[in-house]
């Protein structure tokens, strides 16, 4: 059975079979509803059903609480219509400007910068060419139809290999992989682009990027893409970890606050040891934001990296620092883990 979607305040209908998410039919028919992981475990495709029924399938109670049940929201990406429906979405302009693909690559580099953090860089075949916009990931396609998640740190007017940044997570399916018998040559498949987590060019605000870990790899992307514009919006990256080598490319962000006069690099320690002799912030990355810009009313903020810190990043900026909920735009970094739902 199909049911119609109309999408408010735009305006915009589509069709919805009643075996299919309201996502992936939107995605379908070219409309751009803001989302991240697809699978219930990240939350940006949060939004309101305003009338009609849909059935809400699997997902975590942290992306979705009760309290917003009860207050009309629901996910997209797993709430499938079982009538004609309105829902309330915020739309993504340029969401599906470009093509999604399945794409073969070749293994072309694996450089490894920690102990737990390879770049990855992939070659395309001659013939094709990957359009993308900043910030945007890709899914490898693995055996029994699993997929996994990783943003292009590459930017798209730099296209030539695709790198991607990958954290070992022991024992997981495809970072074993990678970290164990994976060498250059080897070919992988992949989607993409996907995902709405990139640069909102309709205003002039500043910009604060907060990142944690390999949520760098997204952020890489949007600055260099930025920075090749010669874009004069004022940017400011705070970039967390536990220990001073898990910012693997400190220099690099460094390199930039010296040669980009619109730029500043606010690197945050949480775990530092004494043996590091980090004489740099310390402690949660988003409190550093908050003790710098107590003010956010005026800001965009870019959020990217482990789902703890992108929930007390939005929270905390909404309710603390007058930070406008419709100028938060992250992509929470979910794993396998994250993936148990409810």
């Amino acid at each position: 059975m199909t049911f119609q979607v109309l999408v408010n305040p735009s305006g915009r209908q589509f069709s919805c079979e009643a075996d299919e998410s309201i996502l992936a039919a939107a995605m379908r028919a070219g409309v751009g509803l803001p989302y991240g992981c697809k699978n219930g475990a990240c939350g940006s495709c949060k939004g309101k059903l305003v009338s009609g029924q849909a059935e809400l399938g699997q997902h975590q109670d942290r992306a979705l609480t009760p309290a917003e049940q009860e207050a009309g929201l629901t996910l997209f990406c797993c709430a499938m219509p079982q009538s004609d429906v309105v829902i309330e979405a915020r739309e993504v302009l340029g969401a599906g400007e470009f093509p999604v693909k399945k794409l073969p690559s070749r293994v072309a580099k694996i450089e490894r910068m920690t102990d737990d953090v390879i770049i990855l860089s992939l070659q395309l075949p001659a013939t094709e060419r990957m359009q993308f916009k900043a910030g945007q990931y890709i899914e490898f396609l693995l055996k029994d139809g699993k997929r996994r998640s990783y943003s292009m740190a590459t930017s798209p007017h730099s296209d030539e290999l695709l790198a991607l940044h990958i954290r070992h997570m022991p024992g997981g399916l495809f970072t074993d992989q990678v970290f164990g018998s994976m060498k250059e040559k080897d070919i992988l498949r992949f989607e993409g682009p996907l995902g709405t987590f990139f640069l909102r060019d309709d205003t002039e605000k500043p910009i604060v990027m907060v990142a944690s870990g390999t949520g760098f790899a997204p952020i890489k992307s949007m600055i260099d893409h930025w920075a090749h514009q010669e874009s004069t919006r004022p940017i400011t990256l705070y970039w967390g970890g536990r220990r001073p080598h898990d910012l693997y490319m400190n220099t690099l962000c460094e390199e930039w606050a010296k040669t980009l006069p619109h730029f500043k690099y606010v690197p945050v320690v949480s775990d530092a040891l004494p043996e590091d002799n980090w004489t740099g912030r310390t402690g949660f990355v988003h409190l550093a934001v908050m003790h710098d810009l107590p003010d956010l009313s005026g800001y965009q903020v870019y959020a990217c990296g482990a789902p703890v810190m992108v929930d007390a990043a939005q929270r905390d900026f909404v309710d603390q620092c007058q930070l406008p909920s419709d100028e938060f735009f992250a992509d929470s970094f979910t794993s396998e883990a994250d993936l148990v739902t409810t």
